[in-house]
C-alpha cells in the first residue's frame, strides 16, 4: 500500500511529458486534442463531458494525461439543454477514428490501433458506456466518472460489455440520485466500482459553468487531483500495459481515497447509506 500511495502522490501531478494541443475540427468534429510533444503507438482515449458542460471544461484533465503519454480527445458536441446521449457516444467513435487514424503533430505522434479507450463523465460517462457497446472487441478499457443516468438508459448497452471498467461514484453527493453508478457495475462484468472519498461528482468540471446556477456543485481542485490519478494510473495499467500501475486496474486492490463495493450487496440506497457512513472522517 505504501509503493501504491507514493504512486498516487505522483499522479497527481504534471507527467514527465511535454503536451502539445490541437483541434478535432481539422477533420471536421468540434472538439480538442492534446498529446505528448512526440511519441509512436501511443495509448488514446476519447472524452464525453457531463450535461450542460463542455469539452474545454476538462482541459486540464486532457492535458494531465497527455502529460503521462496519453493521447486525450474530447468532441465538443452535444451541449444543449437535452443533448442526445447517443449522438454523444457516436463522436466518441468518430473521435477514436480521428487520433488513430492520422499522424498527429508534425507527424511524430501515433497512436496504436489496440491501445485505446473511452472515458466520460456524469452524462458523458453513460455515452461512454453507448460508444463501448457499439465498438466490441475495439477497446481495453473503459471509464465512467460519477456517470449519471440518460434516456435511453445506459444499463442494457452495459450488459453487453465484456471490457475492462471503471466505474467511479460519490454516494454522498446531492446529486448521487442522479446516479446509475450501482446500476452499472451489476451488470457490467469486468467493472470495478469504486467509492471515492473527499470529491464532489460535479467537482471534475473546471471553471465556471452554467450548471452552477441551478445548485449543481462547480469546480473542485481536490477533486481533480484525486480523479486524475485514479485515471492516470487505470490508463496506464490497462491501456498502456504498464505494470507500474496494475494496482490501479485490480478490482481487489485497495487505492488511496476509494472503497472498493460490491454493487450486489444489497439494494443501491442502502449502499449508498453505508458507504456515506464509512467515508466520514
Amino acid at each position: 500500500m505504501a509503493k501504491t500511495k507514493k504512486l498516487f502522490a505522483s499522479l497527481t501531478r504534471r507527467g514527465p511529458h511535454r503536451v502539445l494541443r490541437g483541434d478535432l475540427a481539422f477533420a471536421g468534429l468540434p472538439g480538442t486534442v492534446y498529446t505528448p510533444e512526440s511519441g509512436l503507438n501511443l495509448p488514446a482515449i476519447a472524452f464525453g463531458h457531463d450535461w450542460l458542460a463542455s469539452a474545454h471544461r476538462y482541459d486540464g484533465l486532457l492535458e494531465h494525461l497527455a502529460s503521462w503519454g496519453i493521447v486525450a480527445a474530447a468532441p465538443n458536441t452535444e451541449r444543449s439543454i437535452a443533448p442526445s446521449v447517443l449522438n454523444l457516444a457516436f463522436d466518441l467513435g468518430s473521435t477514436l477514428d480521428i487520433v488513430s487514424g492520422v499522424r498527429l503533430g508534425t507527424g511524430q505522434i501515433s497512436v496504436h490501433p489496440t491501445k485505446l479507450g473511452v472515458v466520460g463523465h456524469g452524462f458523458g460517462g453513460s455515452a461512454a458506456v453507448f460508444a463501448a457497446a457499439g465498438m466490441p472487441n475495439r477497446l481495453k478499457a473503459v471509464a465512467a466518472l460519477f456517470p449519471s443516468v440518460s434516456s435511453p438508459p445506459a444499463v442494457q448497452p452495459a450488459s453487453s460489455l465484456r471490457v475492462p471498467g471503471l466505474i467511479l461514484a460519490d454516494p454522498g453527493d446531492p446529486m448521487s440520485l442522479r446516479s446509475n453508478a450501482v446500476e452499472l457495475a451489476r451488470v457490467w462484468r469486468p467493472a470495478t466500482l469504486r467509492a471515492v472519498k473527499d470529491v464532489t461528482a460535479g467537482g471534475i468540471v473546471e471553471g465556471r459553468r452554467l450548471a452552477r446556477l441551478i445548485k449543481m456543485p462547480g469546480a473542485d481542485k481536490g477533486t481533480q487531483k484525486i480523479v486524475r490519478a485514479l485515471l492516470t494510473g487505470y490508463l496506464l495499467a490497462e491501456l498502456a500495459d504498464d505494470k507500474t500501475y496494475r494496482e490501479f486496474a485490480d478490482g481487489e486492490a485497495a487505492l488511496p481515497k476509494t472503497e472498493v463495493l460490491d454493487p450486489f450487496a444489497d439494494d443501491a440506497v442502502d449502499i449508498e447509506n453505508k458507504v456515506v457512513a464509512l467515508l466520514k472522517p
